[in-house]
């Protein structure tokens, strides 16, 4: 009995430990599922997001003359699994811990996370492509020090082909030289006679 009288004293002296919300801000976890927000500076426009939404809250339409795209995430059919951020391959999709969502009902087609990514013409052929993003085509192009991930990110896939077939076509044997390279490995495997 005298544990519960300490007790109910200790929590008399310290007052009410509830949050002051709605009247002032409240404590929101670090990794709480609030908002899902497209970068449009890394959206490639692969529709991976799209297709692993459980919920249909993704839209990718294409514009019809052929320019670009708008992404759309309708944030009231959105059921923050965060399945399109798992498995977005450019990390263009996040989802922040703003939960504060609540609204009128006449408000609810306002609930709109919308960005439109233009196309760009390739350097080479000008062909309208969405250039890869730098911080990817720096990672893709890592181990090849003399591409640079700029340039190449500018150019369709396409023509990234053919600029690799020029670069490798490089350090290709002449015909000559491949006879002359294929009768020294065969002498050097052949045995020697003592």
């Amino acid at each position: 009995m005298a544990g519960f009288l300490k007790i109910l004293f200790r929590n008399l002296l310290q007052g009410p430990s509830t949050d002051p919300y709605p009247l002032g801000e409240t404590f929101s976890p670090e990794r709480i599922r609030g908002t899902v927000r497209i970068d449009p500076e890394l959206c490639m426009g692969c529709g991976m997001c799209r297709y692993s939404c459980t919920a249909g809250a993704i839209h990718i339409k294409h514009r019809a003359d052929g320019t670009g795209y708008t992404i759309s995430v309708w944030q009231d059919s959105c059921c923050l699994c965060a399945s399109c951020r798992h498995y977005c391959p450019t990390g263009a999709v996040s989802i922040d811990n703003d939960w504060h969502h609540a609204h009128e009902d006449a408000d609810k087609f306002g609930m709109l996370e919308q960005q439109t990514i233009t196309y760009e013409p390739c350097s080479h052929c000008g062909t309208p492509i969405r250039p890869i993003p730098l911080p990817i085509a720096r990672r893709l192009y890592a181990r090849n020090p003399e591409l640079d991930p700029d340039i190449i990110r500018h150019l369709c896939p396409k023509c990234r082909q053919i600029e690799d077939a020029k670069r490798n076509a490089c350090h290709l044997p002449q015909h000559g030289e491949t006879q002359a390279h294929d009768d020294s490995v065969a002498a050097s495997a052949a045995p020697v006679k003592k």
